[in-house]
C-alpha cells in the first residue's frame, strides 16, 4: 500500500492515457456508478506495473540506508561529549524512525539531533545537542522536514469543484482557524456495538503507528520523510477536529521517544516559536502553545504496549489534554545537568496522527497484525509481565501525605491532566482543588522528582500517591465484574446503603480523604458533562411563561441590533415591449403545420444512443405526420373501458381531457410526438416520469396527481411498455396510490383518413399541457399552462434568447418539465430549429458529449444546468478536442443557484481558450409557476448588462441587502439573473404578510405579471388563488399596476438597470431564529470541510424540521464506504463548527447514511421530501449520527426559581385566603365496624394473633378448603384446608425446635416457589416464636443474577436457618451457584419436604401484639433493598381492613395471581384466608407465563368475584390473548361474575394497560368499573384498594405543565399537555391520610401535589435493614406536621407524591368520596431546570416517538438526561431512535436529552411486581454493563 501511495502522490509523472482512465474512475464512484471495490480492484490493477517499480526503487534504498546507518552507529558512539544527554528508549523501532526525528527536530528548531543504534543492547540512542552546537543537518533532510505530508493515499487529482467557490473553501478554513483559540468543546465518540459499526476497510492495519499502510485515507502517508514509527502523538480533539499537541509532551506511539528539540534562543518562549508545518495547514491553525510545559529533560522512558492505541480528551476548557499510558521504569536514570533544563525549554514538536480506537475496536483486532506481533515481542524485554496484558478495572488510591508539598500538587495536576478516556476517575473535591491551584507549579518541576506508577488502566498516568520501592510492581486490580440485565420476574441486583454491599451512589462518590470513586464512570459520559458545563454560545432569553405561544416568541426573537431595510421603495422592473416579429408562425400547430410542409426533410430532433452516437432523427415531417395520427387516434380509435355519462361502456378522449404522457429519458422524440398530438387533438398532456417499481420515491404523489387531473389513459413507447412491471396476466402493475390506467403504444399507428383535420382551436385560455412540480412537503401539484401562455412563452422566449429558424441547440435537461420542455420542445418547434438531445445515462458516462456534439455540430445554443458544467470540467481527457467558438448561448438553467456561479466562473476560465465567449454564459431565473423569470442576453453589451454583488450572508438571513468585503468569512458572491423577459413586469414583494413591495435594500419573493406565466394548480382553486391571483400593494396600502401577479418562489432582490439577483428559493428557505437561511447555502459550507474524503459530493440533502416551536437545521449526507466512524465524527464536528462560524446558526442533527441509501429522484438526484420523511419516520437508517439540540435549541423556558422565603405558613394562609380545601382524608371509622359476631365468627375478635386464628378455625371448621394451588392446566395439584395446615406448620414447628435449636426472636429464611409450602412454613415458624423472612428462590437459569440478591437478604435480615424444599437446597448448594457465591458459607438449610410425625409441645403465644410477626424484604423502584418490620398487632389490623374493605367471608372465592413474597401480595396470599376463613385460589405467575388464559380461565370456572393480579400478569394476558378472545369465550370463559379485579402496585397506575385490558375482555362479560388498582409501599403495605361497596374508580385529566411545578390544574379531556391519571383505589378503614410538603413537612391545599402521609393502626413499625439505628430514617414513621389541620399526630412518610381531588360520588358511610391519585415516587423523581419530571411521562413520550421501541427508561446523572431505549428490530435501525427520541422529548417535556442509549430487548430490569429498577439501569449504565447497540451523546 505504501507503494501504491508513492505511485498516487507522484501523480504527474504518469502517463497521460493513465491519468484520464483515473480521472474516469473517480467521477464514476463519485456519482455511486461504481462500488468502492470494484473501484479499487480497476485502480490497483491500472497501477500494478508503476507499482511494482517503486517497490523495487524502495528495496534498493531500504538496503542502502541499513549500510549507511550502521556505519553512522559505530562513528557517533565514539564522538559522543559529556555535555550530550542521552536517553534510551525502548527499541520498537529501526534507525529510520529516529531518522525521521532528527529530521523533524533540525527543521523545528534549528538545531541538530543525530540518532545511532546501540548494537549491544538494540536500544535506540537519540543524542540531543546542546544550544550551542552548530546545525549540520542534510539538506536533504531539512527539504523532507519542511516537504507537506501527503494526507491521503486515495487522492483525487481532477478538478472536483462542484458546489465549489474559492471564496467559500477560504472562509471555511479560515472560520475553522479563528475557532482555534475559543474553548473546544469535547465531544465524546458515539459508542456502537462491533455489529453495527461498519467494517474496516480492507487493508487497513491496526497499527497507528505506521504509515505504510494507509487503508481509511486518514493516516499520514509515509513519504521520504517518515518511517514506521510516529515519535510524537497528535491528541485529535474529537468534537472539533483540531490539531492539538500533548501539553505534557508525553510519547505513545510504540517507537523510541526523545526529548523536544530545544529552542536556538534560551529566552525564547515556545509560543513564540514558529512550528513546523502540520499535515493539515490548509485547513488547520498552527497547534496552540502547551498549557503546562515538563522539562525536556526526562527521567524516564516512556513506552506504551502497541494494541493499545487510544487517545482522546478529557473535556476541560484549558485545551486537548494528552491521555497517555506511562510505565514506570525499574530503574530511575540520574537526573541531566541543570544547565540543560533551564536553557532547553521544550517546545512543541511536529504534531502527526495516532489513531483512535473503541475499546470493542481494540479487543476485536489483538492480535491480527503480524507487525504488532513482532512489536509486542520486542516490548516485553522491557515492560514487566504483569503490565502486558491489563484489563481496564476499577482503580482505588489512598492519598497518603506527601513529604513535599511541591510533590503533592504536581501528582494532583498529573491527575487532572492524565485522566483516560474511558475510564475517567472521579476525584474528590479536594483533590481537583489541589490540582488547579497547583497547575503553574507544573512547569518549574521535573518528571524524575515524581514518581509515576502505572495503573490497571492502560492509558491512565497515575502519580505515585503510594511511594512503592522502585524494583516493585504495582499490584494488579481485580477485573470488573459483568452483569447482564434481561427481563425477568428476578431482580438482579440490589442496592443497600451501606456495608459490604453498598453501591456508592454517584453523588456520594467524592470522600472526604480524597480517594478516588469506587464506580468507574466512562470517559464519554464525563466528557459530554464537561463540554456542557462550558457556556453556550447564545444565552436563553429571560422568561418564562407556561404557554407554548410564548416558545413561539421566543424563537422568532428580534434581535435589537439586526440591519433593517434603509433604501426607497422599489419601483418595478419593466421588460420591453413584446414585438412579435414578422415572419413567425401563429402558434405551435402552424409552426408544424409550416415547417412540416416547407422544411419537411429538415431535423426537428436527434437524440444520443448510449454510445454518444446520433441515430435516430425526426424531422418536422415526421414530426406532422406522427401527431396527426397520434391527434386522430385519440379522438376516434382509443376506447377506453370505464364509466360513460353513467353507463358502463367504451368512452374516448374528448377535447380538454387529461393524458399522461410516460416516457423514459431517453426517448425524447417520441414524447415531442405524443406532446403535439395531444395539442393537435385538443386533449391535456401530462408528462410524467416513468414508475420503475412501486416504492420509487415520490412515485405515489405523482399518483395522486394523475388521480386529481382525472388521468385515465397513459401514452408510451413500445420499449417502454415492455419495461413496465406486469402483473401475472401481463397487465402493468397497479401503482400504489395511482387511478387504474389504460396503457396506449404511440407508435405504428395508421395513417389517419385524408379528409381528416385536427379539430378547430378552442379558446386561447383552455389548458394547455400540465406540468408537475413537487413542493418542499413532497406533495407533487400541476401547474395549468393555458394555449395563451404557451404561445407568449415560445415568443419571448423566441426574442430574448434571438433564436432563429435551423439553428442547432444541444438540450441535456429533462424534457418532460421545467426549461427542457420550454426551449427543447416548445421554442425550438416554434422557430424550426433542430435539437440534440443528450440522455442522462449518457452524462454519466461520458460527461464530455455535450460539449463533443457542439464541436461536431457547431451548434449555437446550449441548455444545460451548473451540475452539467461540473461534469464537463471533470472530463478532463476530452477537453483537447473541444471546441465551443460557434456557441453563442451557453444557457444556465439553474443559474438561480447561488453556487451556479463557480460552475460558470471555472468552465469559462477552463474553455475560454477553447473559443468559449464570456457573453455567451447566460444564466436565467425560472420557476414552475411563473416559468422564465429572467435571463441573461446573449452578446450583451453596455454598462449593465452584467453583474454580480459581494452580500453580507448575515444581513441576508434578515432579509437586508448589504455589500461585504470580497475576502470576507460570511460574504456570499451572487451572479445576476439577467434581465426581464419581454412584456414582463417584475416586482419584489415581503416574504411575509401582505404581498407589500419591498425597499430597494430588501430581499423578497419575485412576483411577474406576464402573459407567459401559468395559470392555476389544478383543481386546487383556494391555492391558485394566493399564488398566482396576486395584488402587490405599497406601504400605504395603494395597488402597484393593473393585472394579477404570480409568486414566483424565488427570493432575490433588483440590482442596478433591472437585473435581477436571486438568493434562494422559498422551498429551500428555512427560518431558525427569526433569521433565514436558505438550503444552497448550508450545502456550499458543508461541502466546503473537506468533503471528498468523507462524503459523496451532490449526495447531500439539507432541510429544516419543526421541534419546540422553530425550524432546527438537519444534514444528511452519504458517507464513502471507507471512511471510519473517527473520521466521520471529526468531519461533523468540524461542519458544525465551520456553518456556526459561517452562518451563525446551529446545526441540529447531522447524519450519515450508507452509499447509495438516499431515495432519488428519476434523474439522480437527492429527492429531499422522501429524504426528510424517512427521517421523521425513523426509516432512513444512518450509520452516524450527531445530535447538537444543546446549542441551537434556545427557547427552552426559562428555569423555575424555588422561593425560599415562603414558608409552610405562608402556604396554609394563601390556600385558605384562595378558599381551597386543605388535602385530608379518611377511611371508614374501623370502631364498631366489627364485633363478637361480625359474620357469625367470634374467633376473628377475641384472638389478637393470626396464629391463633389458625388454631381457632383448624378446631371450629377443620375441613374447610382454605387454598388450592393450580398447574398451568388449571388442575388443582394441592390443597389445604384449615386442620391440613394446622398440621404441617406443627411439624415444621417440630423441626424448627429439633434440628434448629432456635431460640425465640430469631430470624429464619423461608425459600420456596409459590405454593402452600411457604404458607405452612411462615405458620410453623409463628408456632415457635421465631421471625420468618419469605424470600424468592433463585432462578435456576439466571443464577449469576438472582442468586446475589437471596444471598443478600439470607445476610441483611441475619437469618440463622433457611428452610426450604429439597429441589431449592440442592440449587443452593450446586456446582453452578458456587460460580456465584461461596456455597460453604450459607446458614444451616432444613429440609421439609421430610418432616417429623411428632405433635409439637406447647405453641408459643408473644407476651405483646406489639411484637415482631415477620419481616417482609422488598426491592423498591428506587433499587433500595429495604426491609420493615410487621409487628402482630399491625398484621391482625391489617387483615381487619382488609376483610371489612373487600367484604371477605368464608363462602367466598377469592382468585390470587401474584408473587407471595413481599407487600399486599404476600398479606393476600399467606394471611388474608387465615384471617377471614374464605376459599384462596392460587395461581403462580410463572404458570401464566406458559398458558396465559390460565388464570381467566380459573376467575371463570370458580366463578370468582373478587379477584387480584399484577401488571405483569396484565400485560401477559393482553399480549398473549389478544387474537384469542373468541376461542375463550367458545370455551364457554365467563368474566360477569368479576365485582372487583384489583391490580396490586406501588407506582402510579399505568391507565393505558387497564384500558386496553378492559376493551380487550369486554366480550367475556368483564365490566369497566370492575377493573382499578390498589396503593402500598414500604411503611404501608395498603393504603388503598378496591371494595367491593366502594364508588367507582374515577379518572381526572391534569396539565402535565403545571404538575412540574408541584400543582395540580384539572383540565379537559383531550387538551393540549393533559395527562390522565386514575384513581388508586379507595382509603381501607381506619385509614387517615394527609398530603404534606415533603421540604417544609407543611400540610398541602387541594390544588398542590405533596407527599403522601398516612396514620393507621396496621402501618409498618418500622425499618429493619443492615442500618438499623439510622436516625434519618426514623423520620419516616414519625413525622409531624409542621403546620395544618392536625400537627400532633405521627404520620408515616410513603415517600411517594400524589394528590387529593374531592369527587361527586358519595362513599359508603354517606360522605362525599375523596379519591386519592398516585403521581409517582419521590425518591424517582428528577429535578431539572428547577422543575420536577416524573420518569414515566418522559419514557410513554419516548415509547410514542417510533413503533420499534419496545420498552425505555430514564434516569439523571449530574443534571444530564438519560434516555435507554430497547430496539425491538434490527441493529441497523438503532440510529433512527436518536433524533426520534430526542425531538419528542423536547416537544412534550421542553427537555434536552444528553444520552441516548440504544440496547437490546430486555436490558431494563424489571422487579417482581413489574416495575422497572431504573436505579440499577443507571448503575449498570455507569459501570459499563449493558452492551448497548449505540450510545449517542447529544451536544
Amino acid at each position: 500500500m505504501a507503494e501504491l501511495a508513492q505511485v498516487l502522490k507522484d501523480f504527474e509523472s504518469l502517463p497521460e492515457d493513465v491519468k484520464e482512465k483515473l480521472a474516469e474512475l473517480d467521477l464514476e464512484l463519485s456519482e455511486g456508478d461504481i462500488t468502492q471495490k470494484g473501484y479499487e480492484k480497476k485502480r490497483n490493477k491500472l497501477l500494478q506495473p508503476f507499482v511494482q517499480a517503486v517497490a523495487d526503487k524502495a528495496a534498493a534504498e531500504k538496503a542502502a540506508a541499513q549500510q549507511e546507518a550502521a556505519t553512522n552507529s559505530s562513528s557517533s558512539s565514539q564522538q559522543q561529549s559529556p555535555e550530550v544527554s542521552t536517553v534510551k528508549a525502548v527499541p520498537a523501532a529501526a534507525s529510520a524512525g529516529a531518522a525521521k526525528a532528527s529530521r523533524s527536530g533540525s527543521s523545528a528548531s534549528g538545531s541538530t539531533v543525530s540518532s545511532t543504534v546501540d548494537q549491544t543492547s538494540g536500544a535506540t540512542i537519540i543524542t540531543v545537542p546542546g544550544p550551542t552546537a552548530a546545525a549540520s543537518a542534510p539538506d536533504q533532510a531539512a527539504a523532507a522536514a519542511n516537504k507537506p505530508r501527503s494526507r491521503r493515499t486515495h487522492k483525487r487529482y481532477y478538478n472536483e469543484k462542484r458546489y465549489h467557490s474559492e471564496v467559500r473553501q477560504e472562509a471555511v478554513q479560515q472560520a475553522l482557524a479563528a475557532l482555534h483559540d475559543k474553548p473546544k468543546q469535547v465531544v465524546p465518540l458515539p459508542s456502537k456495538r462491533a455489529s453495527v459499526a461498519p467494517a474496516p476497510p480492507a487493508g487497513e492495519d491496526d497499527d497507528s503507528s505506521s504509515g505504510d499502510d494507509d487503508g481509511d485515507g486518514l493516516q499520514d502517508t509515509e513519504d521520504t520523510e517518515g518511517s514506521t514509527n510516529n515519535l510524537v502523538v497528535e491528541t485529535r480533539n474529537l468534537a472539533l477536529g483540531m490539531s492539538d499537541t500533548s501539553s505534557n509532551n508525553s510519547l505513545a506511539s510504540g517507537g523510541p521517544t526523545r526529548p523536544p528539540p530545544p529552542l536556538p534562543n534560551p529566552g525564547e518562549s515556545p509560543a513564540s516559536k514558529p512550528l513546523p508545518p502540520s499535515p493539515q495547514d490548509d485547513v488547520l491553525p498552527p497547534p496552540p502553545p502547551p498549557a503546562r510545559q515538563v522539562s525536556s529533560t526526562n527521567s524516564g522512558t516512556y513506552t506504551r504496549d502497541p494494541t493499545r492505541k487510544r487517545t482522546s480528551s478529557d473535556g476541560s476548557s484549558a485545551g486537548i489534554r494528552s491521555s497517555i499510558a506511562v510505565e514506570q521504569q525499574q530503574a530511575v536514570p540520574p537526573p541531566l545537568p541543570p544547565q540543560h533544563h533551564h536553557s532547553t525549554p521544550p517546545t512543541n514538536p511536529p504534531p502527526e496522527r495516532v489513531e483512535l480506537r473503541r475499546r470493542d475496536d481494540r479487543q476485536r483486532r489483538e492480535g491480527e497484525s503480524s507487525r504488532d506481533s513482532h512489536q509486542d515481542s520486542r516490548h516485553s524485554r522491557d515492560v514487566p509481565s504483569h503490565q502486558q496484558n491489563k484489563r481496564s478495572s476499577l482503580i482505588e488510591t489512598e492519598t497518603k501525605p506527601s513529604t513535599t508539598n511541591n510533590k503533592t500538587t504536581a501528582n494532583s495536576d498529573l491527575v487532572e491532566t492524565n485522566l483516560e478516556p474511558y475510564d475517567v476517575l472521579i476525584l474528590s473535591n479536594e483533590t481537583a482543588l489541589k490540582a488547579k491551584a497547583s497547575s503553574h507549579h507544573q512547569h518549574h518541576q521535573s518528571p524524575h522528582q515524581h514518581g509515576l506508577i502505572s495503573s490497571s488502566t492502560p492509558d491512565v498516568a497515575l502519580p505515585g500517591l503510594r511511594h512503592q520501592q522502585s524494583g516493585t510492581p504495582p499490584p494488579p486490580l481485580p477485573p470488573p465484574m459483568k452483569s447482564q440485565y434481561r427481563h425477568s420476574a428476578h431482580v438482579g441486583s440490589v442496592r443497600v446503603s451501606t456495608g459490604k454491599y453498598s453501591h456508592p451512589s454517584i453523588h456520594d462518590s467524592h470522600s472526604d480523604i480524597g480517594t478516588a470513586s469506587r464506580w468507574k464512570v466512562s470517559a464519554k459520559i464525563q466528557q459530554l458533562l464537561n463540554t456542557l458545563k462550558k457556556p453556550k454560545r447564545r444565552p436563553l432569553p429571560e422568561f418564562y411563561e407556561d404557554d407554548d405561544v410564548e416558545l413561539e416568541i421566543a424563537a422568532r426573537n428580534k434581535d435589537p441590533n439586526a440591519p433593517s431595510p434603509e433604501g426607497s421603495n422599489m419601483s418595478p422592473a419593466v421588460g420591453s415591449s413584446l414585438v412579435i416579429p414578422a415572419g413567425l408562425p401563429r402558434n405551435l400547430e402552424a409552426a408544424i403545420q409550416r415547417y412540416g410542409s416547407a422544411t419537411y426533410k429538415a431535423p426537428v430532433a436527434t437524440v444520443l444512443d448510449p454510445k454518444g452516437k446520433l441515430t435516430i432523427t425526426l424531422t418536422y415531417g415526421k414530426l406532422l405526420s406522427r401527431s396527426h395520427k397520434i391527434a386522430y387516434a385519440l379522438l376516434n380509435k382509443i376506447g377506453l373501458t370505464g364509466n360513460n355519462n353513467g353507463k358502463e361502456g367504451m368512452s374516448f378522449i374528448k377535447p380538454g381531457d387529461r393524458v399522461a404522457l410516460v416516457y423514459p429519458n431517453n426517448d425524447p422524440l417520441n414524447m415531442i410526438c405524443a406532446f403535439y398530438g395531444c395539442v393537435m387533438a385538443g386533449a391535456v398532456p401530462v408528462p410524467i416520469e416513468v414508475p420503475l417499481t412501486r416504492r420509487d420515491a415520490g412515485s405515489q404523489q405523482i399518483g395522486f396527481l394523475l388521480g386529481s387531473c382525472n388521468v385515465s389513459l397513459a401514452l408510451t413507447s413500445e420499449a417502454c411498455f415492455k419495461g413496465l412491471p406486469k402483473s401475472a396476466n401481463g397487465d402493468v402493475t397497479q401503482f400504489k396510490g395511482w387511478p387504474k390506467l389504460n396503457w396506449f403504444i404511440t407508435e405504428h399507428l395508421a395513417r389517419p383518413p385524408k379528409e381528416w383535420n385536427p379539430p378547430p382551436r378552442l379558446t386561447d385560455e383552455t389548458p394547455a399541457y400540465v406540468e408537475y412540480t413537487t413542493q418542499q412537503d413532497g406533495s407533487v401539484l400541476g401547474v395549468s399552462v393555458s394555449r395563451t401562455a404557451m404561445l407568449a412563452m415560445a415568443r419571448s422566449l423566441t426574442l430574448a434568447c434571438g433564436y432563429t429558424e435551423g439553428e442547432i441547440m444541444v438540450c441535456v435537461l429533462d424534457f418532460k418539465r421545467d426549461a427542457g420542455l420550454w426551449h427543447a420542445v416548445i421554442a425550438s418547434v416554434f422557430n424550426g430549429m433542430h435539437v440534440i438531445f443528450i440522455p442522462y445515462s449518457l452524462m454519466k458516462v461520458n460527461p464530455a458529449s455535450w460539449m463533443q456534439m457542439i464541436t461536431k455540430h457547431r451548434a449555437t445554443i446550449a441548455v444545460c444546468k451548473s451540475r452539467d458544467l461540473h461534469w464537463g470540467l471533470l472530463a478532463t481527457k476530452d477537453h483537447r478536442d473541444i471546441n465551443l467558438a460557434s456557441l453563442r448561448l451557453l444557457l444556465v438553467a439553474d443559474g438561480a443557484n447561488p453556487w451556479s456561479l463557480s460552475s460558470c466562473d471555472q468552465f469559462l476560465t477552463v474553455f475560454q481558450s477553447k473559443g468559449l465567449r464570456a457573453e455567451a454564459i447566460c444564466p436565467c431565473a425560472s420557476s414552475a409557476e411563473g416559468l422564465t423569470v429572467s435571463v441573461r442576453r446573449p452578446g450583451r453589451e453596455g454598462v449593465n448588462a452584467t453583474g454580480r454583488g459581494v452580500l453580507s450572508m448575515s444581513a441576508l438571513s434578515y432579509g437586508v441587502v448589504r455589500v461585504d468585503q470580497e475576502n470576507s468569512l460570511t460574504s456570499l458572491t451572487l451572479q445576476d439573473c439577467g434581465q426581464v423577459l419581454p412584456g414582463s413586469v417584475i416586482v419584489i414583494v415581503r416574504m411575509d404578510g401582505s404581498p407589500v413591495i419591498c425597499k430597494t435594500d430588501e430581499v423578497g419573493e419575485i412576483l411577474v405579471s406576464s402573459s407567459a406565466t401559468a395559470t392555476s394548480y389544478w383543481g386546487l382553486p383556494g391555492l391558485s388563488q394566493n399564488i398566482f391571483k396576486v395584488r402587490p400593494e405599497t406601504e400605504d396600502g395603494k395597488p402597484v399596476g393593473d393585472g394579477d401577479f404570480v409568486r414566483t418562489g424565488l427570493l432575490g432582490f433588483l440590482g442596478p438597470g433591472g437585473l435581477v439577483f436571486v438568493c434562494g428559493s422559498r422551498d429551500g428557505l428555512m427560518t431558525v431564529s427569526g433569521r433565514k437561511h436558505n438550503t444552497d447555502d448550508i450545502i456550499a459550507t458543508v461541502l466546503a470541510v473537506e468533503p471528498m474524503k468523507f462524503i459523496y459530493r451532490g449526495r447531500i440533502a439539507v432541510f429544516s424540521i419543526t421541534v419546540l416551536r422553530d425550524d432546527r437545521i438537519c444534514v444528511v449526507a452519504e458517507q464513502r464506504p471507507d471512511c471510519s466512524e473517527e473520521e466521520s465524527f471529526q468531519w461533523m464536528s468540524r461542519v458544525l463548527q465551520a456553518v456556526d462560524s459561517i452562518h451563525t446558526v446551529g446545526l441540529y442533527c447531522l447524519a450519515l447514511v450508507p452509499h447509495n441509501h438516499l431515495p432519488k429522484t428519476p434523474l439522480g438526484g437527492i429527492h429531499l421530501s422522501e429524504t426528510k420523511k424517512r427521517f421523521l419516520e425513523g426509516t432512513l437508517h444512518p450509520v452516524n449520527v450527531l445530535m447538537c439540540p444543546h446549542t441551537c435549541v434556545t427557547n427552552l423556558p426559562k428555569p423555575r426559581e424555588i422561593h425560599t422565603d415562603v414558608g409552610p405558613a405562608s402556604v396554609i394562609v394563601g390556600n385558605l385566603v384562595q378558599g381551597n380545601r386543605l388535602a385530608e382524608a379518611s377511611g371508614r371509622d374501623i370502631g364498631g365496624l366489627e364485633d363478637e359476631t361480625v359474620g357469625g365468627e367470634p374467633g376473628t375478635k377475641k384472638h389478637q394473633f393470626i396464629g391463633e386464628i389458625l388454631r381457632w378455625r383448624a378446631q371450629a371448621t377443620a375441613d374447610h378448603v382454605l387454598f388450592s394451588l393450580l398447574n398451568n392446566r388449571g388442575v388443582a395439584t394441592q390443597t389445604l384446608t384449615c386442620s391440613q395446615l394446622h398440621k404441617k406448620a406443627e411439624r415444621i414447628a417440630c423441626l424448627l425446635l429439633e434440628k434448629g435449636r432456635l431460640n425465640t426472636g430469631d430470624h429464619v429464611a423461608l425459600i420456596y416457589p409459590p405454593g402452600v409450602d411457604l404458607i405452612a412454613a411462615f405458620y410453623g415458624c409463628l408456632y415457635v416464636g421465631v421471625v420468618p423472612v419469605t424470600i424468592r428462590p433463585p432462578h435456576p437459569q439466571n443464577l449469576q443474577t438472582t442468586l446475589p440478591t437471596v444471598r443478600m437478604i439470607v445476610d441483611v435480615s441475619k437469618s440463622v436457618v433457611i428452610l426450604s424444599s429439597s429441589q431449592v437446597i440442592k440449587l443452593l448448594k450446586s456446582k453452578e451457584a458456587s460460580n456465584v457465591v461461596d456455597i460453604k458459607s450459607w446458614c444451616p438449610t432444613l429440609d421439609t419436604d421430610e418432616l417429623p410425625r411428632r405433635k409439637l409441645p406447647g405453641v408459643y403465644r408473644a407476651p405483646t401484639p406489639e411484637l415482631l410477626a415477620y419481616l417482609d424484604f422488598s426491592v423498591s423502584t428506587t433499587g433500595m433493598l429495604a426491609g420493615i418490620k410487621m409487628s402482630h398487632a399491625s398484621t391482625t389490623a391489617l387483615c381487619r381492613a382488609m376483610k371489612l374493605q373487600c367484604e371477605l367471608y368464608p363462602s367466598r372465592h377469592v382468585a390470587l395471581c401474584l408473587d407471595p413474597y413481599c407487600g399486599l401480595g404476600f398479606a393476600l396470599w399467606c394471611l388474608s384466608s387465615v384471617y377471614s376463613g374464605h376459599h384462596t385460589i392460587l395461581i403462580p405467575p410463572s404458570e401464566v407465563e406458559a398458558n396465559p388464559g390460565l388464570w381467566l380461565t380459573a376467575v371463570s370456572q370458580y366463578k370468582v368475584r373478587d379477584t387480584f393480579c399484577s401488571y405483569g400478569v396484565m400485560e401477559l394476558c393482553t399480549r398473549g390473548l389478544g387474537g384469542s378472545v373468541a376461542q375463550l369465550k367458545s370455551r364457554g370463559v365467563q368474566l360477569s361474575c368479576v365485582r372487583t379485579l384489583v391490580v396490586v402496585a406501588e407506582e402510579r397506575p399505568r391507565i393505558a394497560l387497564c384500558n386496553s385490558f378492559t376493551a380487550l375482555f369486554a366480550p367475556l362479560g368483564l365490566s369497566p368499573r370492575a377493573v382499578s388498582t390498589s396503593f402500598g409501599c414500604r411503611q404501608n403495605i395498603a393504603i388503598c384498594l378496591q371494595g367491593a361497596s366502594s364508588p367507582d374508580p374515577s379518572t381526572v385529566y391534569v396539565d402535565l405543565r403545571a404538575l412540574r411545578h408541584d400543582r395540580v390544574t384539572l383540565v379537559e379531556r383531550g387538551a393540549p399537555h393533559s395527562l390522565p391519571l386514575m384513581e388508586s383505589g379507595k382509603l381501607l378503614p381506619g385509614m387517615s391520610l394527609v398530603i404534606a410538603d415533603p421540604e417544609t413537612k407543611g400540610q398541602c391545599g387541594d390544588s398542590n401535589l405533596g407527599e403522601i402521609w398516612v396514620e393507621c393502626p396496621h402501618n409498618s413499625t418500622g425499618y429493619y435493614t443492615i442500618y438499623g439505628e439510622d436516625a434519618t430514617y426514623n423520620d419516616h414513621f414519625a413525622a409531624k406536621l409542621s403546620t395544618g389541620s392536625n400537627t400532633r399526630t405521627c404520620y408515616a412518610r410513603t415517600g411517594y407524591l400524589g394528590f387529593l381531588r374531592r369527587t361527586q360520588s358519595i362513599g359508603c358511610d354517606g360522605e362525599q368520596h375523596d379519591a386519592v391519585f398516585v403521581v409517582g415516587a419521590l425518591d424517582e423523581t428528577m429535578m431539572l431546570r428547577g422543575m420536577r419530571y416524573h420518569p414515566i411521562d418522559i419514557e410513554n413520550s419516548v415509547l410514542r416517538s417510533h413503533k420499534k421501541i419496545a420498552e425505555c427508561a430514564v434516569f439523571t446523572w449530574t443534571n444530564l438526561l438519560v434516555v435507554v431505549a430497547e430496539l425491538d428490530g434490527g441493529e441497523n435501525e438503532a440510529l433512527d431512535l436518536v433524533p426520534l427520541v430526542t425531538n419528542i422529548v423536547l416537544e412534550d417535556h421542553q427537555l434536552i436529552v444528553g444520552i441516548v442509549v440504544i440496547a437490546d430487548p430486555g436490558t431494563v430490569p424489571i422487579n417482581s411486581r413489574g416495575e422497572k429498577q431504573r436505579m440499577h439501569l443507571r448503575d449498570g449504565f455507569l459501570a459499563d454493563q449493558l452492551d448497548p447497540i449505540y450510545v449517542a451523546y447529544n451536544m
